[in-house]
């Protein structure tokens, strides 16, 4: 690996910005040099999306324990909740429409639904494996990232709970969560079987929400000295006179953007722009996404100018990538919700 590296052009040294301060110039320098290196981490197969971004195929947890301290500034990442509905023997009926762990919703106002992933029915045993899995990801995340570095991370009203403190006992600070509004068909149905008996039940709640967790890697010094050294520790503010809120009405992906990258669980970028603007304070850093998906991440980080760098190990949604991935980055997305 060290001769494959060997081979690559050395990061161009970065000029100063007029008016710019000493330690910023210094802070884009290190993530120019950091990104030259990241990006070809391991000798497992990638496709250079472009100059700002880089999918690897591969196992997360086996590329981030081989990555250098101090790799990464920020992680933001839709994981698979519950394993099961990602192993080979459900992701096959979820590909072939034959639901396993994924529920087949009915068609609803001419419109055929998309599989959801039942986590209602996970035993005890596959919650515990949810939470040694997540610890797993947690620790090496925690290594990866710069002091200060932020990790944005989905989940659902369900699960969050335990997802969220498997990071707490890594070491992560949670710092809030980023409620997400967003009208599903989850939840909501009347009892099975028994619809005309019980028609005033439903057995839960329809859900309307959608959680994300944020935590925040420990740090020493001041917010401000941290900003300095690594260029994290905050969050972006909206603008000068507005601070990030932890509220988004962002309705599900659907037409245009959905027939780009047929992924089962695609966020919006319009909400994904959103976040990875925020998780870098400066502009300044590398986003790291360990469950790449269709690449959606990395095509919201694409079309701000941003470095991200994204694992899975399907091959499926690596190729569906390489085809989304430039149509994603280049789609004009709108500032307000649209109903």
């Amino acid at each position: 690996m060290a001769a494959r590296i060997a081979l690559l052009p050395r990061p161009q040294l970065v000029q100063p910005n007029p008016g710019e301060p000493d330690w910023m110039t210094v802070l884009r320098q290190k993530e120019a040099d950091l990104w030259a290196r990241v990006r070809q981490h391991g000798d497992q197969h990638r496709n250079h999306l472009s100059d700002h971004a880089t999918y690897i195929l591969g196992d997360t947890i086996k590329w981030l324990s081989d990555l250098p301290p101090n790799s990464i500034h920020a992680i933001v990442t839709d994981p698979p909740y519950g394993i099961i509905e990602y192993n080979d023997k459900n992701h096959k009926k979820l590909r072939s429409g034959r639901g396993g762990v994924w529920r087949i919703p009915p068609s609803f106002d001419g419109s055929k639904r998309k599989p959801l992933p039942r986590f209602t029915i996970l035993s005890t045993e596959e919650i515990t494996q949810l939470h040694s899995f997540f610890s797993a990801i947690a620790f090496c995340m925690l290594r990866a990232l710069v002091p200060g570095g932020h990790v944005v991370i989905a989940s659902n009203p369900l699960l969050s709970t335990m997802t969220f403190h498997a990071l707490q006992d890594a070491g992560f600070e949670k710092r809030g969560e980023i409620i997400r509004l967003v009208q599903t068909l989850r939840g909501g149905d009347k009892p099975k079987g028994a619809e005309e008996e019980f028609p005033n039940v439903s057995v839960m709640p329809r859900s309307c929400w959608e959680p994300w967790g944020i935590f925040r890697k420990p740090f020493s010094s001041t917010s401000a000295e941290n900003l300095r050294i690594w260029g994290t520790g905050g969050l972006q503010r909206t603008s000068r006179e507005e601070p990030f809120k932890d509220v988004i009405s962002c309705s599900p992906t659907r037409g245009l953007e959905k027939t780009i990258a047929p992924h089962p669980s695609l966020k919006p970028q319009r909400f994904l722009r959103q976040i990875v603007r925020a998780v870098l304070p400066l502009g300044i850093g590398i986003i790291y996404d360990p469950f790449a998906g269709s690449g959606s991440t990395l095509a919201a980080g694409d079309a701000l100018g941003l470095h991200s760098i994204g694992t899975d190990r399907d091959t499926e949604y690596f190729r569906m990538a390489r085809s989304a991935f430039p149509r994603l980055a280049a789609l004009q997305v709108r500032e307000r919700d649209e109903r």
